[in-house]
């Protein structure tokens, strides 16, 4: 197992013993993301970022440098470069354990050279080159399911319903094909992490179904033969499908549906969410711990006060 692997599946263990996910928070070096682009697109903004998400408990941190919302634009890699590099190299200083997103061979290579320990696929493996970069380095892979044409959708939801069958077989399948296309060029199963892509390909029925059977994908996929014990990921911070409890929510005001869809992931078995609003995420987890029938009692600490 690579050094990078062993980091990531270490924090990966630690902080599913210790709440039961993983959290990792967000930083979009971006002038156009959905939530918060032009937020932290300069070096000192986003790693100002990096550090309030590590002081809010984050367990790893998400870097990418290019928008994945419906309609917009490809990023060339020296422009990703030039956003996400030193917010790398900065976070891994800082001894973060760190993710770049991104679906460029080139770009994963360079933060990877530069201590990060993860690459975050958007694309599902559109370009065979990115598992080659992530198997000779000995990375973790988050391949996320997407379907090509996300950069033409004209807004987010517009996709007809019967785009998916039984949309958590069809995520299941297509997830498979492209876990065993990274296999081939070199990827250990150990260091792959499945995510089902909510948002992405997707209108907000698909992805709430997807949300609401999490357990059901938990289970298959640890029934597969050589997948038992891959980790599941969600990522559903703010995104729009969450607006189907308050149409009129911006993203940025739909964090109380985005911490109940971490709390719901986490109970029913993903082993990693990916959220902006670290801190209250994890009181929410660990409050719901505490809450849970099976929890065993726990007094209040020393310093707890109050009726």
């Amino acid at each position: 197992m690579g050094r990078r692997l062993e980091a990531f599946r270490q924090v990966l263990a630690s902080a599913v013993a210790r709440r039961g996910v993983a959290l990792m928070g967000v930083c979009n070096v971006t002038p156009d993301s959905f939530s918060d682009g032009g937020r932290y697109l300069g070096v000192d903004a986003a790693l100002a970022r990096v550090d309030a998400l590590l002081a809010e408990g984050a367990d790893l941190v998400d870097v990418g440098g290019e928008s994945t919302r419906p309609g917009a634009k490809p990023v060339a890699a020296a422009e990703q470069l030039s956003r996400v590099l030193p917010v790398v190299k900065g976070a891994v200083a800082r001894g973060a354990c760190v993710s770049v997103d991104t679906a460029s061979a080139e770009v994963a290579a360079a933060c990877l050279d530069a201590g990060a320990c993860v690459v975050n696929d958007v694309s599902l493996l559109r370009d065979p080159a990115l598992a080659r970069v992530v198997a000779g380095s000995g990375a973790a892979l988050v391949l996320m399911h997407s379907r090509p044409g996300q950069d033409a959708l004209p807004g987010f939801g517009q996709l007809p319903d019967d785009a998916y069958g039984d949309v958590v077989d069809d995520v299941l399948r297509e997830w498979e094909e492209a876990a065993a296309a990274a296999v081939h060029h070199g990827v250990s199963r150990q260091a792959l992490v499945m995510d089902p892509g909510l948002g992405f390909m997707k209108n907000a029925g698909h992805s709430l179904a997807l949300l609401a059977r999490t357990g059901e994908l938990v289970a298959r996929l640890s029934s597969r033969p050589g997948l038992r014990g891959v980790p599941v990921a969600v990522g559903a911070s703010r995104k729009s499908f969450l607006a189907v409890v308050d149409r009129n929510a911006a993203p940025t005001s739909r964090i109380g549906a985005s911490i109940m869809a971490a709390v719901h992931a986490t109970r029913a078995g993903a082993s990693l969410v990916r959220v902006h609003d670290v801190q209250a995420t994890a009181q929410a987890i660990d409050l719901a711990r505490r809450l849970a029938p099976s929890a065993p009692s726990l007094a209040a600490s020393p310093d707890e006060k109050g009726p």
